[in-house]
C-alpha cells in the first residue's frame, strides 16, 4: 500500500522514506547510507525529518546508516491522541525501540531542539549504549532548570507557558493553514535565504494536518504537567558529547551553556555567532564541517 509522505527527497539525494513499526507506533523515517553503525537524528519543534536534509548525505558518505524519524505526532508518524502519550518516558522509549529495530552495533545520537531534550534524557538514563552524542541548541536539563529561574530566560520561554493553554495555541498557529509555522523559520533565522517559502512549506503543510498542532503542543504540556516522567538524578552524561550552538537563538539564552561541563565527562562545544536556533539548516556547511571533524568515520 502506498503511503503519503511529508517529504519527497530528491532522487539524487541518496535519501529515501520508509515506514517502521516501533514501540507500538508507525514511524515515517528518512533513511540514507547503510551499515551497522547508526546515526539517529531527532528533530525538534515544529520540524520534521526534513530538517536533517543537509546532514544526512554527509553522514551516509562517512559510512553511517542514517535514520531521521518523524517523531511521534509529527508528519505521517502515528499521532497518539492524549497528552500523557507525549511524556518524556514515552519519547525516550521510542528512541530505544528505533535503535532496537535498527540492529545497529553502535549508535550515535544527533539531536536538535525537542529532539535534543529527548536525547539528553536518553543519554542520562542510559537506556541503550551510545557511542557519541551530538546536541544542537538545547541545554543540559539541569542547566535549563537553573536558567529558567532567571528573568532573562523566562522572558524567552514565554511560548512554553502559552502552549499550556487549551485550544488557543491551536487556533492561533493554525490560522490560514498554519501559515505562522512557515513564517517562524524565516522570521527567526539569520540566513533567511536558507528558509525560502519552498523550504518552509513541508513544515507548514505538516502542521496543518488534523491534530498535528495539538500533538506538537502536547510535548510541552506533558513536560510541565507530568514531572514524574523526567527524573534525571545527578544528570551525568558519560558519552563523548558535541554541543553545536547558534548564538542568535530567540528562544534560549547563551547562558544556558554555562556549566554543561559539570555534567558531561567529555564535552566539546562549538559556538556560531552568525547562526540562529535552527543551526543545522541556517549554516549547514559549517555544521557539517563540525560533524565531519568530530565524528569518527563509520
Amino acid at each position: 500500500m502506498d503511503r503519503q509522505t511529508s517529504w519527497e527527497p530528491a532522487p539524487d539525494s541518496g535519501i529515501a522514506i520508509k515506514w517502521l513499526e516501533a514501540n507500538g507506533l508507525t514511524f515515517e523515517v528518512a533513511e540514507a547510507g547503510q551499515g551497522d553503525k547508526l546515526a539517529l537524528c531527532l528533530h525538534g519543534f515544529p520540524e520534521l525529518h526534513f530538517s536533517w536534509r543537509h546532514q544526512m548525505p554527509l553522514l551516509a558518505e562517512m559510512g553511517y546508516c542514517v535514520w531521521a524519524p518523524n517523531m511521534r505526532g509529527y508528519g505521517e508518524t502515528t499521532r497518539p491522541p492524549n497528552k500523557k502519550d507525549y511524556r518524556l518516558d514515552n519519547l525516550t522509549a521510542d528512541v530505544a525501540a528505533l535503535i532496537d529495530a535498527s540492529g545497529a552495533k553502535e549508535v550515535t545520537l544527533i539531536a536538535h531542539d525537542w529532539g535534543a531534550i529527548v536525547a539528553w534524557q536518553f543519554a542520562i538514563q542510559k537506556l541503550r549504549p551510545l557511542t557519541r552524542l551530538v546536541i544542537m541548541n538545547v541545554p543540559h536539563p539541569l542547566c535549563a532548570r537553573r536558567e529558567l529561574k532567571t528573568w532573562k530566560q523566562l522572558k524567552k520561554s514565554w511560548y512554553i507557558f502559552f502552549f499550556q493553554l487549551p485550544k488557543l495555541p491551536e487556533i492561533r498557529l493554525g490560522q490560514n493553514e498554519a501559515a505562522a509555522i512557515g513564517r517562524l523559520f524565516r522570521e527567526t533565522s539569520v540566513n533567511r535565504e536558507r528558509f525560502t517559502r519552498e523550504e518552509s512549506e513541508p513544515y507548514r503543510k505538516a502542521a496543518a494536518k488534523p491534530g498535528a498542532l495539538t500533538a506538537m503542543f502536547n510535548y510541552y504540556r506533558a513536560l510541565l504537567q507530568t514531572p514524574d516522567a523526567r527524573q534525571i538524578g545527578d544528570g551525568k552524561v558519560h558519552v563523548p558529547t558535541l554541543v553545536i550552538w547558534g548564538e542568535q537563538d530567540v528562544a534560549i539564552d547563551i547562558a544556558c551553556l554555562d556549566g554543561t561541563g559539570d555534567y558531561v565527562d567529555d564535552l566539546t562545544v562549538r559556538r556560531y555567532p552568525h547562526a540562529s536556533h535552527w543551526v543545522q539548516q541556517d549554516i549547514p556547511d559549517e555544521v557539517n564541517a563540525a560533524l565531519k571533524d568530530w565524528l569518527p568515520p563509520a
